[in-house]
């Protein structure tokens, strides 16, 4: 373990073996940290924070902060929980939840970018990525590998489907089913499907037909959601598809409409052709 001299370290904050702690951190009471784990600079770690082995934390990122939230009680007790082998960037900020013994959960393997912000009651799943200045409102759910890209902001209570990516600037407010895409400077307007992400995290060609065809029916059959949903797995058994439908299914604020392709190579690909 390798602590700094003017680093503040309680002494009921836990840490594991071979942790690093750099130059002016502080990290509080009730605070637990994982095995080789490296914090840089001028790094706060606030009470009811969790952090999983081998992250990376760099300079002036605070974690566990209280809640922006007029409702927020100051005695309440909730959480931070922040999984193994994330990277987090400078100037980061992850706020704990709002309600007594709720949590503001950051799966493993997640990269947080520069100043962006991950509100109370989040929930990150393994493997996102949030570019610089992303912003996260509460209780904003964001399924595995998707992307918030550079300054692109997220309502509170919508959901983000697994392998989405929102453009830099883009901005949502109702649920983004898995696979999608969103374009830049836009609201709520989905561009078109993330083949290429897919295709790069081990998607098959059948697989990414199959969501084409669904996509192809959800947003211009001219079948209302219910409707295209009710057809989709009809037509299809493949497991995409059917993540697919129980995500519009179990959306509360709606979902995002398709705008038409950003351009040509928006949800299509030269092998497909």
């Amino acid at each position: 373990m390798n602590i700094h001299s003017t680093a503040i370290v309680s002494s009921k904050a836990e840490l594991g073996a071979n942790v690093s702690v750099g130059p002016f951190c502080i990290i509080d009471a009730d605070v637990k940290i994982g095995a080789n784990t490296r914090i840089g600079p001028h790094v706060t770690i606030l009470p009811f924070t969790t952090i999983g082995a081998g992250c990376t934390i760099h300079d002036n990122a605070v974690m566990g902060g209280l809640p922006q939230d007029l409702a927020f009680k100051a005695e309440t007790v909730s959480y931070v929980r922040i999984g193994a082998n994330c990277v987090i960037r400078e100037g980061v900020t992850v706020h704990r939840g709002t309600k007594p013994e709720t949590e503001t959960v950051v799966g493993d393997g997640c990269f947080l970018m520069v100043n962006s912000h991950v509100a109370h009651n989040c929930r990150l799943a393994n493997g996102v990525i949030l570019v610089n200045g992303a912003l996260l409102a509460g209780y904003v759910e964001v399924g595995e590998r998707a992307i918030v890209s550079g300054n692109a902001v997220v309502h509170q209570f919508c959901r983000i489907g697994k392998l989405t990516m929102i453009s830099g600037n883009g901005a949502i407010s109702k649920d983004l089913p898995p696979f999608c895409t969103v374009r830049s400077s836009s609201v709520n307007n989905i561009a078109g499907l993330n083949v290429i992400g897919m295709r790069r995290n081990g998607y098959a060609a059948p697989e990414r037909q199959a969501i084409k065809k669904a996509f192809h029916t959800l947003f211009q059959s001219g079948l209302n959601v219910s409707q295209a949903t009710a057809k989709i797995r009809a037509e299809s058994s493949s497991a995409p598809v059917l993540e697919f439908c129980e995500f519009i299914e179990q959306s509360k604020r709606g979902i995002c409409r398709f705008g038409g392709q950003a351009d040509k190579n928006v949800g299509q690909e030269e092998s497909d052709k």
